[in-house]
C-alpha cells in the first residue's frame, strides 16, 4: 500500500534510506532525511506490505512543475525482487497524474524498466475487460 511520508515514520524511512550506496554514512543520511522534512518540494513515500504490515519500501521524490525526479528508492532486501519498485511507481504516477515522472542517474534505470512494463499492463487491462 502507497503512504505518504509522516513524522511518525522517521526512524523506519532512515532506516531504509540508509540501504542507498551513497547514504550508509549516517553523516550522509542525517542531511538527506533532514532536506525531505524541511523542504516544501521533496517528499517521501512509503511501501506498507499488506500481508505482514511492515513498512518495506521508500521513494523518495523532488517536484517540479510538470515533472517528478525520483531522487532515491530503497527496498528491504527481504522484500526485494517482488515488484515493490513498480508498485511504488505506479502510486506515484497516481498521485502525480499529470506530471512526468524521470529519475536521477542512479534511479532511471528502474524508471526505464517501470516505462517498459507500461503498455503490457494496458493490454492486459484492454483485454480482461473485452
Amino acid at each position: 500500500m502507497f503512504i505518504s511520508y509522516n513524522q511518525s515514520y522517521e526512524k523506519i524511512a532512515m532506516g531504509l534510506l540508509s540501504y542507498v550506496t551513497d547514504l550508509k554514512n549516517v553523516a550522509r543520511l542525517k542531511p538527506e532525511m533532514e532536506s525531505y522534512i524541511d523542504n516544501v518540494d521533496r517528499k517521501l513515500f512509503l511501501w506498507k506490505d499488506e500481508e505482514t504490515e511492515n513498512i518495506v519500501a521508500l521513494i523518495g521524490v523532488q517536484i517540479h512543475e510538470a515533472m517528478v525526479l525520483v531522487r532515491h528508492i530503497a527496498v528491504s532486501p527481504s522484500f526485494r525482487k517482488e515488484g515493490i519498485v513498480h508498485r511504488l511507481l505506479d502510486g506515484l504516477q497516481q498521485h502525480y497524474p499529470t506530471s512526468a515522472i524521470n529519475g536521477t542517474l542512479e534511479t532511471a534505470p528502474f524508471i526505464a524498466k517501470w516505462n517498459q512494463k507500461q503498455p503490457n499492463r494496458s493490454d492486459e487491462e484492454t483485454s480482461g475487460s473485452l
